[in-house]
C-alpha cells in the first residue's frame, strides 16, 4: 500500500497528509529511507514537511497556479518513485528540489524553448524595484502579479537561478547542488537575471516618497497563493 499524493498542490488546498505520531521527530534521511524500506507513511510526512516551500518554488518558476500544481504534483510522484535512487550525498530538500526544479524547467521548455540573451556580468544586486512596506492588497497584488510576469520573459535557467537564490534564500552554493552546475554558472545565471529584469520591473523602481528598493525585495514580495 502506498500513499495516496494525488492531493498534492498548493498550501491552502490543506495537508496531503496527516503524518504518524512519532515520524514528525525524524529527519528527512531517515523517513526517506523508511520509505524506500516499504514504509507507506514517510513519504506522505515528507511531502507535508516541505510542500510549501516545493510549492513556492514552482509558482514562482511557472508563474501559473495550474501550470505549478501540475509541475509539483509531477515532481512528487516521480520523488516517490525514484527514492531509492537518492545516494544520501546531499540534503534530502536538495534531492526534491532539483526535481521540482526539473519538472517546472520540462514543461517551460515543451512550451517554448528560449534562448539566453548575452547580458553582461553585474554583480550588484538589481536596484530598487518594489513598493513600499506598509501599501494596499490591491498594490501588493499589481506588484507580485509584475514580477511574476516579468520572471516568464526572463531566460529559464536564470530565472530558476533567481528563485533559488533572491526569493528561497539559498546560498549560491545551496542553488548549485540543486541545479547541478558550478557555483560560478549560478552567480553568473543570477547576475543576468537580475539585469533583464531590471528593465521590465523599472515602473516600482521610484515608489511614494521616491525610496528605492532592491531587485531581491521585488522576489520576496510575490506570494505563494
Amino acid at each position: 500500500m502506498t500513499h495516496d499524493i494525488s492531493r498534492i498542490g498548493p498550501p491552502d488546498g490543506g495537508p496531503a497528509t496527516m503524518p504518524p505520531a512519532g515520524y514528525d521527530a525524524m529527519d528527512d534521511h531517515e523517513l526517506l529511507r523508511l520509505h524506500v524500506s516499504g514504509n507507506p507513511d514517510t513519504f506522505g510526512v515528507l511531502v507535508k514537511r516541505h510542500r510549501d516551500r516545493m510549492w513556492a518554488v514552482a509558482i514562482r518558476t511557472l508563474g501559473e497556479p495550474e501550470e505549478a500544481a501540475d509541475a509539483l504534483q509531477e515532481a512528487f510522484i516521480s520523488a516517490f518513485r525514484r527514492a531509492d535512487s537518492f545516494r544520501g550525498d546531499a540534503k534530502v530538500t536538495t534531492w526534491m528540489h532539483r526535481i521540482v526544479v526539473n519538472a517546472c524547467l520540462d514543461r517551460i521548455r515543451r512550451r517554448q524553448v528560449r534562448q539566453a540573451d548575452p547580458l553582461p556580468e553585474d554583480e550588484d544586486r538589481a536596484a530598487e524595484l518594489a513598493g513600499p512596506i506598509e501599501e494596499d492588497a490591491a498594490e501588493a497584488r499589481e506588484r507580485r502579479l509584475d514580477v511574476l510576469n516579468a520572471l516568464k520573459q526572463i531566460n529559464v535557467d536564470q530565472r530558476s537561478a533567481l528563485v533559488l537564490v533572491d526569493m528561497e534564500g539559498y546560498s549560491i552554493e545551496e542553488a548549485a547542488a540543486i541545479l547541478g552546475c558550478a557555483p560560478g554558472t549560478v552567480k553568473s545565471r543570477c547576475a543576468r537575471g537580475r539585469a533583464r529584469l531590471l528593465p521590465l520591473l523599472k515602473h516600482w523602481q521610484t515608489t511614494r516618497g521616491g525610496s528605492d528598493l532592491p531587485a531581491k525585495t521585488a522576489a520576496e514580495s510575490v506570494g505563494t497563493e
